[in-house]
């Protein structure tokens, strides 16, 4: 049936009404809000914010080990574990791979030694390691309370065991202090050339925060960064004319759509890429390094060359502000469910010389103060057999029950050990410390107050820990935790 104009306004009267009346309170910003939630559309950008109280740290190194470092074979001896090799453990254990459950316990094959002023005790599998002892806090006493990979991981990086689309630690430091160099992305992430790491682009997500404050990935070999020149004919005068004009035309258009957090971000993005042409060529060229440098790092020698330059690099850019920079490794080389006595020795190779060289060259250089160094997977291992076959052929499954990660610099303790687990190494049964408690930790040295630090969306007030609970672990600081109202 035709309707004449009379008689659409009369029948639609209150939809048409409704509609322009939802516009016009749009545009003056009177659409009812919840109340904890600001009236102005947030406005989100890189530029340097204050921290809640006095930062002991402004960046910081993530050294993440996928696939769960065995603790009890690197940093957590364990002598009753060797006493009772091949004899059955009597306690309960959750499996990952039920079909090769063994209850038989498999004490270390790798002999431990006491380093340093503090006396710590690690594994001969970590020469390097050792001799930074005194500058590193050993946490002894890490939960997850899951045993998977990726359940585990999310919660180190997002927040909360297992769940997709969090943002990840780096991206609430970004969002609550802004960067210090406004011309190299401030959160970096360095891959192996091995390939991306298990759960792959989740672990530097930026969840449901605005591109802005996602991790931005380097290449694994050179050139890292592609086409940071632009090609001959359209360099100099006219490059520059070019992005004055592109400039002009984004901020035009965000003029006209205000509060557009993607479009906020693409445009930072491309102001950014052309600053980035000289500062990323400079950051990430280490010729000028002196030879003494290079060998510290292992890049002299073939099983630490890629792991030792990626450190190196990530000293460069800590070195020139940029906030918070993470190495993965391919896959996840500390998976060792077989033969860990042969399997486990290659991957420290690859990994402890480098990783003990950038906490000393930090050290040396007057950053390490100023920069936390972390170092750790998101599980550790069964203090069981993984299989029934040949001891001297055996391996670990997952344990997220408990394990080991250090911490050095930024305020952190060092020359400590803090937590235990059990006689056996299987569950952390003294000064338990979650990802969450370890967020809250890391927050509190750059300054942030966990419980303070709250990003709208979806009309829901977020904290990292997504309400979970959390605490700093003020006994593993320096100096006490800063009390706040």
């Amino acid at each position: 049936m035709t309707l004449t104009r009379r008689e659409f306004l009369n029948q639609n009267a209150m939809g048409v009404g409704a509609v322009a009346l939802a516009w016009l309170l749009q545009q003056e910003n009177l659409l009812a809000t919840p109340k904890n939630l600001p009236k102005e559309k947030p406005h989100f950008d890189l530029r340097p914010k204050d921290p809640h109280f006095p930062p002991q740290a402004r960046a910081m190194i993530s050294l993440f080990q996928h696939g769960g470092p065995s603790h009890m074979d690197l940093t957590d001896p364990k002598p009753e574990l060797t006493k009772y090799n091949g004899t059955d453990y009597a306690g309960d254990i959750e499996y990952s791979f039920v079909n090769a459950a063994s209850k038989k316990l498999l004490g270390s094959p790798f002999k431990f030694h006491k380093h340093g002023q503090c006396g710590m005790e690690l594994s001969e599998l970590l020469p390097y390691t050792a001799d930074i002892v005194d500058d590193i806090c050993l946490i002894r006493s890490m939960h997850t309370g899951a045993n998977g990979h990726e359940v585990s991981i999310r919660y180190f990086h997002g927040g909360i065991p297992g769940v997709l689309g969090r943002p990840h630690l780096a991206s609430w430091l970004l969002y609550g202090l802004g960067s210090e160099t406004q011309d190299l992305p401030a959160y970096m992430v360095l891959t192996d050339p091995g390939g991306h790491p298990v759960d792959g682009t989740n672990n530097w997500s930026n969840g449901f925060m605005p591109a802005l404050f996602q991790g931005t990935v380097l290449r694994p070999k050179d050139p890292r960064i592609l086409n940071l020149d632009a090609p001959s004919h359209l360099r100099g005068t006219l490059q520059e004319q070019n992005l004055e004009l592109l400039q002009t035309l984004n901020r035009q258009h965000l003029d006209r759509y205000p509060g557009q957090s993607d479009l906020e971000a693409r445009i930072a993005s491309y102001e950014l890429a052309a600053r980035m042409q000289t500062a990323a060529r400079e950051a990430l060229d280490i010729s000028g390094e002196t030879q003494a440098t290079q060998q510290m790092y292992g890049i002299d020698e073939e099983e630490t060359r890629d792991y030792g330059t990626r450190c190196l690099i990530a000293r460069r850019l800590v070195e020139r502000g940029v906030r918070f920079v993470q190495l993965f490794l391919g896959g996840q080389p500390w998976d060792n469910h077989g033969n860990i006595k042969e399997s486990l020795p290659g991957v420290c190779r690859r990994t402890d010389k480098p990783s003990a060289a950038l906490v000393k060259d930090l050290k040396q250089r007057g950053l390490l103060d100023s920069t936390i160094v972390h170092w750790g997977g998101e599980i550790g291992r069964l203090p069981v057999v993984q299989g029934d076959g040949d001891l001297s052929k055996a391996g670990r499954d997952h344990n997220g029950q408990g394990f080991s990660i250090w911490l050095a610099g930024g305020g952190i303790k060092p020359g400590m050990t803090y937590g235990n687990t059990d006689e056996f190494g299987h569950r952390a049964v003294e000064n338990v410390v979650t990802p969450n408690d370890y967020q809250a930790t890391l927050l509190r040295q750059f300054g942030l107050d966990w419980q303070k630090l709250v990003y709208h969306h979806n009309t829901q007030e977020q904290i990292i820990t997504s309400g979970r609970p959390a605490r700093v672990v003020g006994e593993i600081l320096a100096s006490p935790p800063v009390e706040t109202a």
